[in-house]
């Protein structure tokens, strides 16, 4: 990742998803200065440059499935080699994922909403 800014491909994405996901808590916001959706002002997913991060929980099926993707990773936002280890970072050449994901990232906040 070598560019400042998203992509106008993941942009346009990351907006479309914002989009589908109205009425169900998600909303726009800011996590470390970048786009980010959030769900109760918990971020549940980034975008940074081109890959965008979500937080679908370490070892979940959606974690293990995502970490297949081309590119795919834990999500490091800081870029110095410390990931959220609850986080997988997808780059823009598998945004075709990236609505499943964002799904799979609000179903983990609600299950931690259930936990007592």
């Amino acid at each position: 990742m070598s560019m400042q800014f998203p992509t106008p491909e993941a942009m346009g994405e990351f907006q479309r998803i914002a989009r589908a996901t109205l009425g169900e808590g998600i909303v726009e916001g800011k996590m470390f200065g970048k786009d980010a959706l959030k769900y109760e002002s918990k971020a549940i997913a980034c975008l940074l440059e081109d890959v965008m991060g979500f937080k679908v929980g370490r070892g979940s099926e959606a974690m293990r499935t995502a970490m297949g993707y081309p590119g795919a990773e834990l999500f490091d936002p800081s870029g110095q080699g410390r990931p959220f280890r609850d986080w997988v970072g997808v780059p823009e050449s598998s945004m075709s994922h990236w609505e499943t994901l964002l799904r799979a990232a609000l179903t983990a906040a609600h299950a931690a909403d259930d936990e007592p």
